[in-house]
């Protein structure tokens, strides 16, 4: 299932991500090195994706096209967080690229760590962030309570097992007495629906948010401060890994270990396939962007 439009149903994909996790594992031979018909093992790569995090959905394409165009089979497999890491960690996925710390997912690190290889950071300009509306009457999170009635005492939020969900509703909440706003369990596409409608409608909003994300350069948002420092500081985004895909597929294990991706690009990537694209195959569009970036994705698998 890749269709972005099916992500709004993240709680119902837990139960289909599961069952998806049985039908996965097989045995499999190392990949062939440098040569693309013979690279694959006996079996596809499978990729597992966050529901609802952008950044994460584009690079698992990024990867797709180009994987598949060295001649490996390629399964994405969208699933919400807890089963995603329960799978690597049981060498039912071979990898998500989408794995925040030291902060965000340091609970489920700490969970299946043991279980898991980390390949290192792709991004180091992630943040989770509280956002409003650009002409919105405050600018801080300490402002927020007194001025909750301006934003309908709500927050709109995301997945409900996010690590930004709960860093929210543990940390954020409770330190700025929020405690009078709802804060409203939802899906990332349904988030960016709400957003979409306040900023049109110039009305006032405040959502639960993260950088690098394609809604900043698509709406008039600025983030709260946060002068507490509770949804923490910068972080980095790593691609994690099974214990064997090194062995399984060495080349691509070597390839992600070293990928590197600046907000930039990202965000061209992003806004190709969430902004100016509105369908849900999102393959043509990938391979598109990567023919406008031939050189930078060629560097990818040299």
């Amino acid at each position: 299932m890749t269709k972005r439009k099916n992500l709004i149903a993240g709680a119902a994909l837990v139960g289909a991500a599961t069952l998806a996790l049985a039908g996965c594992a097989g045995s499999s031979e190392p990949a062939a090195s440098g040569d693309a018909t013979a690279s694959g093992a006996d079996r596809p790569i499978e990729i597992a994706v966050f529901n609802g995090w952008d950044e994460g959905i584009a690079a698992s394409y990024l990867w797709q096209a180009v994987l598949e165009e060295q001649g490996y089979d390629v399964n994405l497999t969208y699933a919400d967080v807890a089963p995603v890491y329960q799978g690597v960690s049981q060498g039912d996925f071979d990898v998500v690229l989408d794995t925040w710390l030291p902060v965000t997912h340091a609970d489920y690190m700490d969970q299946y760590g043991d279980s898991l290889e980390d390949l290192g950071a792709w991004s180091d300009e992630a943040k989770l962030t509280i956002a409003v509306n650009e002409d919105a009457p405050i600018d801080s999170l300490s402002d927020l309570a007194a001025n909750a009635d301006a934003f309908n005492n709500e927050i709109i939020g995301i997945e409900p097992g996010s690590g930004l969900m709960r860093i929210t509703a543990d940390d954020v909440v409770p330190g700025y007495g929020l405690e009078g706003m709802n804060l409203v369990e939802s899906s990332t596409p349904a988030m960016l629906t709400e957003l979409r409608a306040a900023t049109d409608a110039d009305e006032n909003i405040v959502v639960t948010l993260w950088r690098p994300h394609w809604a900043y350069d698509a709406f008039p948002i600025k983030d709260l401060e946060d002068p507490d420092g509770l949804l923490g500081g910068a972080e980095s985004i790593h691609s994690v890994a099974s214990t064997t895909f090194a062995t399984d597929f060495p080349d691509v294990h070597q390839w992600i270990s070293n990928f590197t991706m600046d907000s930039a690009t990202l965000y061209s990537l992003e806004n190709a396939m969430f902004n100016e694209y509105d369908g849900d195959d999102y393959l043509p569009v990938v391979q598109q962007w990567i023919s406008e970036n031939q050189d930078w994705v060629d560097s990818l698998t040299s």
